[in-house]
């Protein structure tokens, strides 16, 4: 299953980016992009080193660092963690300028006290 989720007056709902028509996505984009109410972008701070991840690989690095494994049978389009001990998965877009707010708080829940997310 792959998509993007939408949250759209009180409802959130799983959409495939294709299947929607260009004027619809423009207008659903810009009710959804905006990461805070004055439109700063969030960034995802590693609190340990007080860096700023910027790239996957060293996300990976951070997170292998706490246990989590690399998981290669999902979706093409997404990068997937598992920690061996737990239920949890961390989903990712593989390209890694979609990586957003979303991702970055269900990062900081699934890491408590590893990571920060800060306006940019």
């Amino acid at each position: 299953m792959s998509g993007v989720w939408l949250f759209h007056n009180g409802v959130m709902r799983l959409e495939n980016p294709e299947e929607r028509q260009p004027s619809e996505d423009r207008r659903k984009r810009s009710s959804t992009m905006s990461c805070n109410k004055t439109g700063k972008m969030k960034e995802l701070l590693h609190i340990p080193t007080g860096q700023v991840v910027e790239s996957y690989s060293f996300l990976e690095q951070i997170l292998v660092g706490l246990g989590w494994e690399r998981y290669y049978g999902g979706d093409g389009d997404l990068i997937q963690f598992h920690k061996y001990d737990s239920i949890d998965l961390i989903s990712l877009p593989r390209d890694f300028s979609r990586f957003n707010s979303i991702y970055m708080y269900d990062i900081v829940v699934k890491t408590h006290n590893v990571f920060y997310v800060r306006d940019n």
